[in-house]
């Protein structure tokens, strides 16, 4: 097949389109320009070393390469709302927006363009294919699977490779070794790629012109702790940095960006059995809200079983079996039947404390 690979410089997405070129498809490579770096908010993000890699590894498996230009379109699609979230005391994540709108949208229209049959990346998951049609599974390698960002994507998997799937991280290294990649050793990159040295907060204010609003740290009661200097400093479940002392840990368990407030509490406090997700997604037909499934609020979180109870239009309650640590609202939900991913959405709210203040 004619195969474009996502190709972002790094060990993964080299060996993809490596592999990919050596079991004899037609490989040509893509790489996205999505940021600028520019501003106090500024990292080394589609610089000229990440694009100066990408083209090295292309030009040794001698493949046709091309630096896609969307930095109009990522601003105007993750990077904004990112930070339109943040002032709204939601905590996003835009590699979700982009593996949705940018990788899997834009990119892949580029790819087909250019008559590809196929869209490659270097994502850690697997896409099952066989008389029951097409299914989302966890990559082999548990510590590196990537489906929690990809649960939007069940509609376009007839249209999509991954080929490392089936590899664990320090086995991919092994084959790019073995393929000679100059990238073979490179770090992983764990960074939010357009956010700088200077930390989220500096992008919100820098992207939406923001003023620093100071408000009040308060308890469960409403009684004030401290204060802060803008809501957009905060995350629900954040224990550090929250500048009051206490005889016990603390933890933020509420953002209210209109009346500037942040609300903290206990451990105990962060505790709920209930959350409301709303903008779902299905890859496959909804389980029975008698069925037990495993859902996955963060990325490095280990999944908790739940009933998911369907209420109108995309929103779903999901209803877990024991008291869960709270979630920030805007994080991502994404629901499991065993290793396949059967559909996902956006945390809304949580809806029943099991702890006490």
């Amino acid at each position: 097949m004619r195969i474009a690979v996502a190709m972002s410089g790094g060990v993964d997405s080299s060996t993809a389109a490596a592999l990919l070129q050596e079991q004899g498809h037609d490989v040509f490579g893509l790489t996205l320009k999505t940021h600028t770096s520019t501003g106090q908010s500024a990292r080394v993000c589609c610089s000229s070393d990440v694009l100066s890699d990408a083209l090295r590894v292309a030009e040794q498996l001698r493949i046709p390469f091309e630096v896609v230009n969307c930095q109009e379109v990522f601003a105007r699609e993750v990077i904004r709302p990112f930070a339109e979230a943040y002032r709204d005391g939601r905590t996003p994540n835009p590699c979700i927006e982009c593996n949705d709108r940018i990788k899997f949208g834009l990119l892949w229209e580029r790819a087909a363009g250019m008559g590809a049959e196929r869209l490659a990346t270097g994502h850690y998951a697997r896409i099952e294919r066989g008389s029951g049609g097409l299914h989302l599974r966890r990559g082999r390698d548990r510590g590196k699977d990537q489906t929690y960002f990809l649960y939007r994507i069940g509609g376009r998997l007839d249209r999509l490779e991954f080929p490392l799937g089936d590899l664990t991280k320090d086995e991919v290294r092994v084959e790019a070794r073995r393929l000679s990649l100059p990238v073979a050793d490179k770090p992983a990159s764990q960074e939010i790629c357009f956010v700088g040295a200077d930390g989220y907060a500096a992008l919100v204010e820098e992207t939406l012109g923001l003023r620093l609003r100071p408000g009040r740290i308060v308890d469960h009661a409403g009684r004030m702790l401290g204060e802060h200097s803008g809501t957009h400093h905060f995350t629900v479940g954040q224990r550090h940095g929250l500048g009051v002392a206490a005889p016990e840990p603390l933890y933020v368990t509420g953002i209210d960006p209109i009346a500037a407030e942040v609300q903290v509490g206990t451990r105990a406090a962060l505790l709920v059995r209930e959350v409301e997700v709303e903008e779902v997604v299905w890859s496959e037909p909804p389980p029975a809200p008698t069925a037990v499934i495993e859902v996955q609020q963060r990325y490095r979180d280990r999944p908790k079983p739940a009933h998911l109870i369907a209420t109108e239009g995309t929103r779903v309650r999901v209803v877990f079996l024991e008291p869960v640590p709270r979630t920030a609202p805007g994080q991502a939900a994404v629901f499991y039947v065993g290793d396949r991913v059967v559909g996902g959405g956006t945390v809304a709210r949580s809806t029943w404390t099991a702890g006490a203040a």
